[in-house]
């Protein structure tokens, strides 16, 4: 069965390492994105110079229109989906909830928990057999910050993530029946660009005298996780969870 692999927000940090590995690994990838054009032809060029199949594709993931064009391009240049990582999301700058505005709760909802639901809604209406599917496996990159609650930092980031938990608990038990497997990474304090989003680029360095093993991790070593619960070595696990925190 060919394998072909949507990640979303696959321009950059953990969701370009994933589609690389991917790639290395035989999927056929399209690269999700939504404003860094550049990064994601870039990681697409890198792929293909390897020997790999690579499509990137604008879609702001948090819009249901948007995630039918993204869908509807891969099953024309790809054929029919099989795997899913929803690794788009986003964060606010480090801030107390009292002084929170509904806008940016409401954005961090639509990002983190409402896009990764429709964009598992569309993977499943290919991937199950009552659709004409023939199965599938889907990987929510959630975070550690759902157990920890990131107090005085973001803590609707961490109930973003909470509620992407529970999500995974809830779909992988409801098509466990029917051949989609449902599983999450909780990445901790991973070297990327994305802390730069929350106004502190250099969060990682300075977290890492609190981490057991003592230094950040790399977005590799996440995408790893990733490639194993989406492939076949992880056929008898859903709605599992593995912690990438380096012991946090």
């Amino acid at each position: 069965m060919d394998k072909n692999l949507l990640i979303t927000g696959g321009s950059r940090g953990i969701g370009a390492a994933t589609a690389v590995l991917a790639a290395s690994q035989g999927y056929r990838v399209c690269i999700n994105y939504l404003s860094d054009h550049a990064s994601a032809e870039r990681i697409c060029g890198q792929i293909r110079e390897a020997g790999g199949y690579a499509i990137a594709v604008q879609a702001d993931v948090s819009n249901e229109d948007e995630i039918i064009r993204l869908f509807s391009r891969v099953d024309s240049e790809m054929g029919r989906l099989t795997a899913l990582v929803n690794n788009a999301g986003t964060v606010g700058e480090a801030s107390r909830v009292d002084a929170m505005s509904e806008f940016r709760m409401l954005k961090i909802m639509m990002s983190n928990v409402v896009g990764p639901m429709l964009c598992s809604k569309h993977a499943l209406l290919r991937m199950l057999p009552r659709h004409g599917g023939h199965g599938g496996s889907i990987v929510n990159v959630s975070s550690v910050a759902a157990r920890l609650g990131s107090p005085g930092e973001y803590v609707d980031y961490a109930a973003s993530k909470g509620a992407l938990d529970t999500f995974t608990i809830g779909l992988a038990k409801e098509v466990a029946g029917e051949g989609v497997r449902v599983n999450a990474v909780r990445p901790g304090y991973i070297f990327t660009e994305f802390h730069a989003l929350s106004g502190d680029p250099q969060r990682v360095s300075k977290l890492e005298p609190t981490i057991p093993m003592g230094r950040g991790g790399l977005a590799d070593e996440v995408a790893e996780a990733i490639l194993w619960l989406l492939s076949d070595k992880a056929s008898y696990s859903t709605g599992s969870f593995i912690d990438l925190g380096g012991g946090r």
